[in-house]
């Protein structure tokens, strides 16, 4: 017989489980704190931080909705590239969530394009506070290349990342058994990456409590 599931058996002080750690830091406030174009308008690196980022359309703003429970907290959009800025979102006053521009397909001038990616490079390099990176693939077409290049930054800058497989509501059991297998053995020479992959689904709650569990474990 298999065992409770490890998030179940983990404890926090006073007893708390980490799925329900995870229950109640998403259950408090969360609000938009603002939008940066460039580094200067970053908030102050005054707590921890935990950052998405992914291919364009991945479902980075969906995820953080869904994790908050709050639809419109973060503007989804079928348009890839639409998110330009570092989105910061503040979690009461114990974290902040940052919802960083998708890299890939764009339909904007390269210039623009140039200058949000810079902008993600330079965040990710020296953030004070960051605790981890939730790098979002789409599980339907696994890890590509701009994937790769974007886990090659954070080995080198030692930023540790873990992948989220979304959209899994689009597959069989199977197949998504199967996805997570193949991710996890192509993080195996990763320096930087967390060993688990979390397979989530924005649309019908897969996998967000143990997504939220992560989180609050980090913070």
């Amino acid at each position: 017989m298999a065992g409770p599931h490890p998030e179940e058996t983990r404890r926090h002080a006073g007893g708390v489980s980490d799925l329900e750690a995870g229950r109640l830091l998403f259950a408090g406030p969360v609000t938009f704190e603002r939008g940066a174009a460039d580094m200067t308008h970053l908030p102050d690196a005054d707590r921890p931080e935990v950052a998405f980022a992914g291919r364009s359309n991945v479902g980075k703003s969906s995820l953080v909705n869904a994790l908050t429970g709050r639809n419109g907290l973060a503007r989804a959009s079928s348009e890839p590239g639409r998110t330009r800025e570092l989105n910061f979102f503040l979690l009461g006053d114990r974290a902040r969530l940052v919802d960083l521009p998708g890299y890939g397909y764009a339909r904007a001038p390269k210039t623009e394009i140039a200058r949000w990616t810079s902008l993600v490079r330079d965040y990710l390099r020296g953030r004070p506070g960051l605790k981890r990176v939730f790098l979002l693939v789409d599980a339907r077409h696994g890890l590509k290349e701009n994937d790769s290049v974007v886990m090659d930054l954070l080995d080198e800058t030692a930023v540790v990342y873990q992948i989220v497989l979304t959209k899994t509501d689009k597959l069989a059991g199977g197949e998504i058994e199967r996805t997570v297998s193949a991710t996890q053995a192509a993080l195996g020479k990763r320096p930087a990456a967390h060993p688990l992959v979390l397979p989530v689904s924005a649309l019908k709650g897969n996998g967000i409590p143990e997504l939220r569990a992560e989180i609050a474990a980090l913070v």
